[in-house]
């Protein structure tokens, strides 16, 4: 057997929203998952406002890195190599974690490697059940993302099979919550809301799911639409409104679609797996509705823990060791963050380094030989 020291040990930064994560993992064993969340500083605006964002990461970088190595028990000058989220998220909020890692890098004489948000939610499923079967199906469901992929190999292939046309689930989630005067993030509190409701109370709309309509692609604008007009009218009547059965109702509704057509891409693709991720993959309903229709349909669903589904920098790390592990080329130093990176490049590598130059990492160690970092 291998030994376990043998495998990559690498560290993920993650600022593409308001989490400022930093991971440690060997391989596919989880050493350390630290996060300073910035979260209360956007509650009272209702929303994640990028420039608070950013500056909290610039101040939680240094003592969460330093934090994630003293849990791992590791020194910086072990690591193997380096990953950040280079995209998609907030512009700002990108180019800290970007330019942290960049800095980190530099001065320990380590490759960098600069990866795709989307695809660090899908590979973080290996810290929790194992390498991914290959291919997998992951549906992705978050504040900014609703997403069906394909992927054949999490480091080279991740192939869109459908997203959303307007708000994400996570979005829809915030926007109702807001309506009902529950705070943010509206993820959480719905759920618990929902727990102790009747979903089936009150009729919501499904929204893309007619003959016509693409099967793979989510849209959650109208079903917004709709359960706040319903709001509207009950309290444009004098009516108190039902906000568990409101909630469960709404709830439902989303995951619905989302369960219903991942399976059918998994069906249409004849991938046995499913993967769900990102921060709504911790809502209950939408596990166990998942988990009953892919038992009914012979699909293995693999979902990690709550702490794994939303913004962390284990995923950063995941993604990391695997680019490691298969040799793939490492960024270069003129790395920038792109707030659009396209889930088809599952990270950045270097333009002038081919893949089977990758394991030198010469680039590095012609601009820094020695271990800078004290």
């Amino acid at each position: 057997m291998a030994d376990s020291r043998d495998e990559p040990l690498v560290l993920g930064i993650e600022t593409s929203c308001d989490e400022t994560g930093v991971g440690i993992v060997r391989g596919t064993t989880l050493l350390a998952d630290a996060i300073a969340s910035s979260v209360d500083e956007h509650a009272r605006f209702g929303g994640v406002v990028p420039e608070v964002a950013s500056r909290a990461h610039l101040e939680a970088m240094v003592p969460t890195i330093e934090r994630a190595l003293k849990e791992a028990g590791v020194s910086a000058r072990d690591l193997d190599g380096i990953a950040v989220t280079a995209g998609p998220g907030l512009a700002g909020a990108l180019l800290v974690g970007v330019s942290a890692a960049k800095a980190y890098a530099y001065a320990l004489g380590k490759p960098l490697y600069g990866v795709n948000h989307l695809a660090s939610h899908i590979c973080v499923d290996q810290l929790e059940h194992g390498k991914l079967p290959e291919p997998t199906m992951a549906l992705l469901v978050s504040g900014g993302h609703s997403s069906l992929l394909l992927s054949s190999d999490i480091t080279s292939d991740v192939r869109p099979m459908g997203a959303t046309i307007d708000d994400a689930a996570g979005e829809a989630f915030d926007k109702i919550a807001r309506v009902l005067n529950l705070g943010f993030p509206g993820g959480p509190v719905i759920d618990r809301y929902a727990r102790e409701g009747d979903p089936n109370a009150i009729t919501f709309p499904r929204g893309l799911t007619g003959p016509r309509d693409p099967a793979y692609d989510f849209s959650f604008s109208g079903l917004k639409t709709s359960v706040a007009r319903w709001i509207e009218a009950k309290r444009n009547a004098g009516e108190d409104v039902p906000v568990r059965d409101v909630s469960a109702s709404f709830q439902e509704a989303v995951v619905d679609v989302l369960t219903r057509k991942a399976v059918r891409a998994c069906k249409d693709e004849g991938v046995d797996h499913l993967m769900i991720g990102g921060g709504v993959a911790a809502n209950s309903r939408l596990r166990a509705l998942a988990q009953e229709r892919c038992e009914a349909a012979g699909i293995r669903l693999r979902v990690p823990r709550p702490k794994l589904c939303t913004d962390n920098g284990a995923m950063v790390a995941a993604l990391g060791a695997e680019m490691v592990a298969r040799n793939r080329a490492a960024s270069d130093w003129d790395l920038s963050a792109d707030s659009s990176l396209p889930v088809t490049d599952p990270h950045v590598p270097g333009q002038a380094h081919t893949q089977a130059h990758a394991h030198s990492h010469d680039h590095v160690h012609e601009v820094s030989k020695d271990n800078l970092y004290s």
